[in-house]
């Protein structure tokens, strides 16, 4: 039976990447909608390859562009990514940032099984989610490597039988640098990963261990596994993806060469497995795996995660929307790279907590920080 699947954020890097699978195995999927943010030269590419029924460009400028160039709907704004969430199809969610949190929603109110991308969706807004989900009977299947393997390791597993979640990381392009040698890093340098190829927010995020951070709080709320039961650690080959410790003491590990495509065909055919897009590993080539703890007082993004893992409430959506503005803030050149955590911890300390936000609130906060001038 051929699937449907929509793409938000299809002119992205985990949406191209998605494409190129679905490419591979054309017979299996067919395309209904499309979403970018302002990409309208990849987006048409792909309108010529993939034949969507719509599209939506959040750019409503770009959006105008584009319907003088191709011969089917192109819709903008918000209402357009509402209307792509709420396609008859399984929803791959690749936008980057909170903008993505009431396109899910609406596709869990469809009844969308979600192919979710978007971590920051879960971290702003993770309650409300998966309260939804389970409400609605939804599956939101991972993307995001780390998580694709923690739920491949729990799969026929007890839940309650969890004793540790360990997320690995290859500790971004400064694992090897100081604290001091971080402090005034460029842009170019930040977005510099040695093993995957991300956007620039999420190279960032990769650079500032917040991305780990961020997957910490989404492990969370997949998995219902509190943030005192999550250890991270660096792993520079990038081969064993994650790994789960159960109340056994024993430990299972998910391993693969590091290449997104294998966790988005996982997410895409599941349950099924289908032939690889992608060569295996050779253990003796690879050699030795090697393993360290974070540096907090080096990282100290990874730290400010935990903290607002652990306060819950409205305080992980205060630090991811906190971190957005940060973030671009280093790309555009306005603060330095050490200014990043500084921002974020600085956002954090003046919230005042709510303890059982709403949907109106998580999106109020995340407005409100977001219109701070950095």
């Amino acid at each position: 039976m051929v699937k449907s699947i929509s793409i938000l954020g299809s002119t992205g890097s985990i949406g191209t990447q998605t494409l190129d699978v679905i490419k591979a195995h054309k017979a299996e999927f067919k395309i209904k909608s499309l979403a970018c943010s302002g990409n309208i030269d990849i987006l048409e590419s792909q309108i010529k390859v993939f034949s969507p029924e719509f599209v939506s460009v959040y750019d409503k400028e770009k959006a105008g562009i584009l319907r003088e160039r191709v011969d089917i709907s192109v819709e903008s704004g918000m209402k357009g990514l509402l209307d792509v969430a709420k396609t008859d199809s399984s929803l791959v969610a690749a936008m980057v940032g909170s903008i993505g949190i009431r396109p899910v929603i609406e596709a869990i109110n469809n009844g969308n099984d979600i192919i979710l991308a978007n971590k920051e969706t879960l971290v702003s807004a993770g309650n409300i989610v998966m309260g939804l989900a389970r409400k609605k009977g939804v599956s939101i299947i991972p993307i995001d490597s780390e998580h694709s393997a923690i739920f491949q390791c729990l799969c026929g597993e007890d839940m309650a039988s969890i004793r540790k979640i360990i997320l690995t990381c290859s500790g971004g392009p400064f694992r090897e640098k100081s604290f001091e040698e971080m402090r005034n890093a460029s842009p170019q340098e930040a977005l510099s990963h040695p093993m995957w190829n991300m956007g620039r927010k999420i190279s960032v995020d990769s650079a500032t261990l917040m991305n780990k951070g961020l997957e910490v709080i989404e492990a969370n709320m997949l998995f219902g596994v509190g943030p005192d039961k999550i250890e991270v650690v660096i792993h520079p080959e990038c081969i064993v993806h994650s790994l789960v410790e159960f109340s056994d003491a024993s430990v299972k590990a998910l391993l693969g060469i590091p290449d997104m495509k294998l966790p988005i065909q996982y997410a895409l055919t599941y349950p099924k497995r289908m032939s690889a897009c992608s060569a295996g590993i050779s253990l003796p080539e690879i050699g030795k795996l090697n393993f360290s703890k974070p540096d907090m007082k080096k990282f100290p993004c990874l730290g400010l995660a935990y903290s607002a893992a652990s306060i819950g409430g409205s305080m992980p959506c205060v630090m991811n929307a906190a971190n957005e503005v940060a973030v671009k803030g280093f790309l555009d050149g306005k603060i330095s790279f050490s200014g990043i955590p500084e921002f974020v911890k600085q956002e954090m300390e003046k919230h005042y907590l709510i303890k059982n936000p709403s949907l109106d609130s998580i999106l109020e906060i995340d407005e409100r920080i977001k219109s701070v001038q950095i």
